[in-house]
């Protein structure tokens, strides 16, 4: 055995001792010597005698391999052993008549280490069984035939950079498939075979670090390979060993450093507070998360001009400006700024650089700007009813530019104030402070180019005008009062006490004092001194039957300069009261309508207006109609007898002139006796056909008039009439109806004819005669 190998000779120790082990009883004897006891006892003990078997994997002996064999007290020629279970007939086989059982194939115990089978003893001839079956099983003892297994192909783990050394990775794990309970051949060990400068492995698995400055920013990855190895030494070439990728998590080791040295920016001087200069790169080999740069100034005036933001995303330095630019005073601003990392790990970053500073010069451009005020805001005060020529205040701005226009002011949307070109506030008329005490206006500038406003340029300010108090208002009740007196009130009865208000702003040192406008009546007034007085009885037994209110004028007067007082009216009922002196029965006063005094002023104004216009309207139409009347008869009756200067045509002639009108009443005689006023017919049934046969040369018409107007100038009781048609009749529809001068003495119409002086100069004799009272002159 000099030439065998160490795994060849424990096969062959293993061998030897399956060989060695010999079925046996329960008792622990062999089965010769068993059987001679039976035979000397003359005992048959019909039983198994064995339960299981063993075999090496793997077995490099000829096939099939020898297991075991089963055997039995049974002492029988005929007998024949039959298996029975997993793999009987096909991996295992049993000689039928010796119980010897082989192996057809190599087994591997990493695949089945045990197996079940039952062992019959039966009778050649018949099949009988000749014994109970018995279950026994064949063990396959493990060799150290299988390297370590990783659990996986691919590990990953990280690690701090410029983490101290011997820090802990990352594990990793391998498994051996034989049997643990053989020792060595499930023992493990581990070792780096590739990237070992770096990182060291022990038997659990564990990754540590084998040197203390590993640079993320150098290499962030690192790819090793690990080789595991049983107790025996057994590995495998291909899954025997494992890579595992490592990486570095970053540190903040690194000092921001600029992209350039010098940085130029351009803004306009009308840049906003909140508005953006420039932006200042900077470069930073950690990672986003590590990254916290500040900056600084380090040479320069102009720190409380700017400051400088970084922004979070992208770690840059964002240029605002903290006060507003202004190109006609800096025009250019020249300054230093330092890059720094205060939460750096001053530990690890001896060696990665120092502070970084670059030069930043910013050029601002002129923009014309709009007018500025003198102030952001401006409050004034004026005293109420004050002259308006009088200067409330003055406002000021100026234009920013090198070019310095003129300014114009403006006020918006106010019905109050006005301003003037060189910015003096004035009141367009006297301003009540009791009206409004403040008045809120805004004030524009615009600058002018050529006596024109310059668009786009214009600027508001804010203008706070107080109205301040006078003693313009007289003082009057504070209250509504209804004070009742009883009609045995003592005298010295307390009846109310009052107080007043004023209008006017109520400084502490207002003061009222409370009088009578006169000391006859049944009341007295006492001023308490404090604003409110005390109306008392004064003679008391009062009669309500007589007088059931009493009006007690009162004075109120203010302290104020120039003193302004008030009478108002205190209404006293009287009341019955019961001998306790509580009112038994007081008349109610009326209650106060839910109108003021100028809301009801206001409604009867608009009542009247109304009615105004409506008899206006009313008039006007009557006055249309009488023209019209007036036109129409005046037509049929002046025109026949005025206005044509030719004679008729006489009867017969119908179609120019129509006598009806003449010709419808006549009297038998030309002139009745002396006819008063009371019994005068009218004048056309006086009208009475000429005598003859109407052949004289004046005609018909002619000698007609001729006989009235004779008929009226002897006539001297008689007013004289100029005109027939005139003054003795208007018309059926006139509203005047008859003017005759006769009538007009015992009329009592009151019928107003003033109308007549818009007919025109020829009714300017009846509008005299009737549009004014008449005297006493015209009637006699």
């Amino acid at each position: 055995m000099a030439g065998l190998s160490s795994t060849e000779m424990a096969r062959c120790c293993l061998l030897l001792l399956s060989l060695m082990l010999v079925p046996t009883s329960a008792h622990g004897e062999d089965f010769t010597r068993t059987a001679v006891i039976s035979n000397i006892n003359k005992r048959i003990k019909r039983e198994w005698i064995w339960n299981k078997m063993h075999i090496i994997e793997e077995h490099n002996g000829t096939l099939p391999h020898h297991v075991g064999r089963i055997t039995s007290t049974i002492r029988n020629p005929n007998a024949k052993y039959v298996l029975e279970g997993e793999g009987a007939g096909t991996l295992f086989r049993v000689e039928d008549s010796t119980g010897d059982v082989s192996a057809n194939e190599r087994l591997d115990r990493e695949k089945k280490a045990e197996y079940h089978l039952k062992a019959h003893i039966l009778d050649r001839f018949t099949n009988k069984s000749l014994e109970q079956p018995s279950v026994f099983r064949i063990i396959v003892y493990d060799i150290n035939d299988n390297a370590p297994v990783f659990v996986q192909k691919v590990f990953n783990g990280s690690v701090l950079e410029m983490s101290p050394l011997g820090t802990s990775v990352t594990k990793v794990t391998a498994v051996d498939a034989d049997d643990p309970t053989i020792l060595g051949n499930t023992r493990v060990s581990y070792k780096v075979i590739q990237g070992n400068q770096y990182f060291k492995i022990d038997d659990t698995g564990t990754i540590y670090t084998a040197v203390p400055d590993l640079d993320r920013e150098k290499t962030p990855v690192y790819t090793i390979v690990v080789e595991a190895v049983d107790g025996h030494g057994l590995h495998s070439e291909e899954s025997g060993t494992a890579t595992v990728r490592i990486s570095l998590t970053d540190i903040n080791d690194n000092f921001p450093t600029f992209r350039k040295k010098n940085f130029h920016f351009e803004v306009p001087e009308n840049t906003r507070l909140d508005g953006e200069v420039g932006r200042l790169e900077v470069e930073d080999i950690d990672e986003p998360q590590n990254r916290n740069t500040k900056y600084s100034f380090v040479q320069g005036p102009y720190q409380d001009t700017f400051r400088i933001e970084p922004n979070p995303f992208t770690n840059e330095g964002i240029i605002r400006p903290k006060k507003p630019l202004d190109f006609e005073k800096v025009s250019s601003y020249k300054f230093d700024v330092e890059a720094t990392d205060a939460d750096i790990n001053y530990a690890y970053s001896r060696t990665k650089g120092s502070k970084s500073i670059a030069s930043v010069t910013i050029k601002v451009l002129d923009v014309d700007e709009p007018p500025v005020f003198s102030q952001p805001f401006y409050i004034f005060e004026v005293q109420e009813e004050s002259d308006i020529k009088k200067v409330i205040g003055s406002v000021s701005a100026h234009d920013p530019d090198r070019a310095k226009r003129q300014i114009r002011y403006h006020i918006l949307r106010s019905n109050y104030f006005k301003i003037s070109t060189k910015g003096h506030i004035f009141a367009l008329k006297p301003l009540d402070r009791e009206e409004s005490a403040w008045h809120n206006i805004t004030v524009a500038a615009n600058e002018l180019e050529q006596d024109r406003i310059v668009p786009n340029l214009e600027t508001h300010v804010p203008v706070y005008i107080k109205v301040t108090d006078i003693n313009d208002n007289a003082p009057e009740f504070a209250d509504v009062y209804n004070p009742r007196v009883c009609e045995n009130a003592a005298p010295g009865k307390t009846v109310i006490m009052i107080s007043a208000v004023d209008k006017d702003e109520m400084s502490p040192g207002v003061k009222f004092k409370f009088s009578l406008v006169s000391e006859e009546s049944n009341f007295t007034l006492i001023d308490n001194h404090d604003s409110t007085a005390n109306v008392t009885v004064k003679y008391g037994q009062f009669n309500r039957e007589l007088v059931k209110t009493h009006y007690l004028p009162i004075i109120i007067s203010d302290n104020g300069s120039p003193q302004q007082s008030s009478t108002n009216t205190l209404a006293i009922h009287v009341c019955k009261c019961n001998e306790e002196g509580d009112f038994t029965f007081c008349e109610e006063p009326a209650k106060q309508m839910g109108v003021s005094v100028q809301a009801l002023l206001a409604i009867l104004v608009c009542i009247l207006t109304i009615i105004v216009i409506m008899v206006l309207i009313v008039m006007r139409k009557r006055h249309r109609k009488d023209l019209n009347i007036l036109r129409k008869n005046v037509t049929d009756i002046h025109e026949q007898l005025v206005a044509y200067d030719e004679e008729g045509g006489g009867e017969m002639d119908t179609t120019s002139y129509d006598v009806s009108v003449l010709n419808s009443v006549r009297q038998t005689s030309m002139r009745s006796p002396r006819m008063t006023m009371e019994n005068r017919p009218c004048v056309y049934s006086r009208v009475q056909k000429p005598p003859g046969n109407g052949i004289s040369g004046t005609g018909e018409m002619g000698i007609m008039i001729e006989m009235k107007k004779d008929e009226a100038d002897n006539d001297g009781d008689l007013l004289p009439y100029d005109t027939l048609h005139i003054y003795g009749y208007e018309g059926a529809e006139s509203i005047a109806e008859s003017l005759s001068s006769l009538g007009s003495g015992s009329s009592d119409s009151d019928i107003d004819y003033d109308f007549l002086n818009d007919w025109g100069p020829r009714f300017k004799m009846l509008a005299e005669l009737y549009g004014l009272e008449p005297s006493e002159d015209l009637l006699y």
